[in-house]
């Protein structure tokens, strides 16, 4: 059904295999890897990386780890993201479409449903569902929907949100979400997913703070606008002051680091290793 909707919105998040079956994960793992601002090398070895490392191998091993955590209605992260969908339909007027960056729907279906059905459609806001800016995330939603825009020819303005990693609001639900499990522990650690430490350097505006120091993130800097480190440490300290979190009772880490470069640390590992030797037993 068209409207008369010259505004709408796009929620984009990740994505994810079609199904946790090996040939779904391969097509995922393949348009994820190959994408230049997730792994960042120059394409002709980009692409030796993927097909000759990681394809090989990689897509049994992380089909057999979907398969532990897919629902019966599919990935949990394409329900949640259709379930944000919905509710956020019952709260606005305006159009309100949903992507993912990889694999189904595509940032390009949801741009041009939106415009099917909008025909006087003269603006989309798009809303990355990412709380901290990175070139893996935000930086890739917003290069693919302007390349999608490009491609269909159209005059459509595109109006992007923010990283929200300090909204009061996003704060205040997180430390509501998680209020249950922080009555009794010895330890809370905030384990947020990696990238190379390059990443970071690279969206340094200024080109000489990130990692300039060991408390680059604590002195002020226009850098801390695209600085993902920053920004996660800044989400603990307001989750920490709003949670009542004691002093010496939580700390950060980082996972899920891939190959042999430096990712952001400490790694989250090596730190689950490391907190039962210093007394903690609840974490």
């Amino acid at each position: 059904m068209s409207s008369n909707a010259k505004k709408a919105i796009l929620l984009v998040n990740l994505g994810s295999p079609d199904s946790p079956s090996v040939p779904d994960v391969r097509k995922y793992l393949a348009e994820f890897l190959m994408d230049g601002r997730v792994l960042d090398s120059p394409l002709p070895i980009r692409a030796m990386i993927v097909y000759l490392f990681i394809l090989p191998r990689r897509p049994k091993e992380s089909a057999h780890a979907y398969e532990t955590i897919w629902w019966p209605e599919g990935s949990p992260l394409k329900v949640i993201s259709e379930n944000v969908h919905s509710l956020l339909k019952e709260e606005t007027e305006l159009p309100v479409g949903l992507a993912m960056r990889y694999q189904n729907p595509s940032i390009e279906a949801g741009i041009s449903e939106l415009l099917k059905d909008n025909p006087r459609l003269e603006e989309i806001v798009l809303a990355p569902l990412y709380p901290q800016y990175a070139m893996s995330t935000t930086e890739t939603v917003m290069a693919k929907a302007q390349d999608v825009v490009k491609k269909l020819k159209s005059s459509i303005k595109l109006n992007v949100i923010r990283p929200f990693y300090n909204n009061p609001e996003y704060i205040a639900a997180m430390v509501e979400n998680a209020r249950g499990d922080l009555k009794n522990y010895d330890h809370v650690l905030f384990s947020y997913h990696g990238i190379p430490e390059r990443h970071v350097v690279k969206t340094d505006p200024t080109g000489n703070h990130c990692l300039k120091s060991s408390d680059c993130c604590d002195i002020p800097s226009p850098a801390h606008e695209y600085c993902y480190r920053h920004q996660c440490f800044e989400v603990t300290k307001l989750f920490v002051k709003a949670a009542g979190i004691p002093d010496g009772k939580w700390s950060n880490s980082f996972q899920s680091r891939l190959l042999n470069d430096p990712w952001l640390k400490p790694y989250t590992d090596l730190v689950l290793k490391e907190l039962p030797q210093k007394g903690v037993k609840k974490l």
